[in-house]
């Protein structure tokens, strides 16, 4: 009987070598792909700069980052689902529900409250908790019952949207304390708040994934979640946590448009959640979850920011505004297709 011997090192060390080199060339063309967002940006505005005089003027500018304030919450909250390998589209319904049920509770009856006449301080910490609650509930029913978390959140979206209406009888909120509008009114170094808080959020959410157990968790869990539960991650109880974290910073977006708009109408949020999905996709966050960072998501967001400025400035009707979106993720998808060598599923 012939001797079984192991593979020798002089073969299986070009073999170790072409997997390497492999990964590595992955690795650079994903991150190329973040990083060509960048001279992409830059190529908008001196476009923008040379079509309008008054796209690069410090008013222009302050107002493309506070408009872009609660889009950026969003998409961060979404980007962390979107990493676990899960979707959630009700997202844009928390932005409208949760800062409405918190204004109901200030609100007094005679201007569509619901009389309770509660302290302001109460309505905001009401709508954190709002899109919390709303996220532990999504994160049940996916993680805990299995159910399909597109259909879920596709499901909760509607409810939402019909509550919303319901609730505010389709009118219009406004009149409330000013601490719905602080995040916007309120300036540091001319720039809004709702600037600052975004941009920490990110920061935060940056450094967790890269240096914490917990964001290498979501990325174990987006990649392969049967592996990283063998590798001893509590795979639902990190998924349930993302989903609770998503709804609250979705309710914190939508307390940043509050304040922006001045006002709480039965549509706040409404057609969102595909701006967000193109910022995502754009900015490198994969479909099929485990990959991503929030420094390419952030960069998405403020790029579609500066494309809707100049859309605006140019005088294009919304609905042109949505189907270039579109467009913008079908050129993403096609981009990720190349720089990942393999399809979406």
């Amino acid at each position: 009987m012939a001797d079984l011997k192991a593979p020798s090192a002089s073969t299986t060390t070009p073999v170790r070598l072409g997997r390497d080199k492999a990964a590595a060339k992955t690795v650079l063309l994903r991150r190329a792909r973040e990083l060509a967002l960048l001279p992409a940006l830059l190529l908008l505005m001196v476009f923008g700069a040379l079509v309008n005089d008054t796209f690069l003027t410090e008013r222009n500018l302050i107002s493309v980052l506070g408009a872009s304030a609660a889009l950026a919450m969003v998409v961060l909250a979404e980007s962390l689902v979107l990493i676990t390998g899960k979707f959630d589209l009700s997202l844009e319904s928390v932005v409208g529900i949760a800062p409405a049920v918190g204004a109901l509770l200030v609100l007094p009856a005679a201007q569509a409250g619901f009389g309770t006449d509660l302290p302001a301080v109460v309505g905001i910490l009401a709508i954190v908790l709002v899109g919390a609650v709303i996220g532990a509930f999504n994160g049940v029913l996916v993680v805990k019952l299995r159910l399909n978390a597109f259909i879920v959140t596709l499901a909760m979206l509607i409810v939402l949207r019909g509550l919303l209406v319901g609730a505010t009888e389709g009118k219009t909120l406004f009149g409330m304390s000013d601490a719905f509008y602080t995040l916007a009114t309120t300036t540091f170094l001319n720039i809004p708040m709702s600037v600052w808080l975004a941009a920490a959020a990110f920061g935060v959410a940056g450094f967790v994934l890269k240096y914490h157990r917990v964001g290498r968790a979501l990325y174990a869990i987006g990649g392969n979640p049967d592996a990283a539960r063998a590798a001893g991650i509590r795979v639902d109880r990190v998924m349930l946590g993302v989903f609770v974290v998503a709804g609250a910073l979705a309710a914190v977006g939508g307390l940043m448009q509050t304040g922006y708009v001045g006002a709480i109408n039965a549509n706040q949020g409404q057609n969102m959640i595909f701006t967000v999905f193109a910022a995502a996709v754009i900015g490198g966050i994969s479909l099929d979850g485990g990959k991503g960072t929030m420094s390419g998501a952030l960069t998405g967001v403020l790029l579609l920011g500066v494309v809707q400025n100049l859309l605006t400035l140019a005088q294009v009707p919304s609905f042109w505004i949505q189907a270039i979106y579109g467009g913008i993720i079908l050129v993403a998808l096609m981009i990720a297709r190349v720089t990942t060598g393999r399809a979406q599923d």
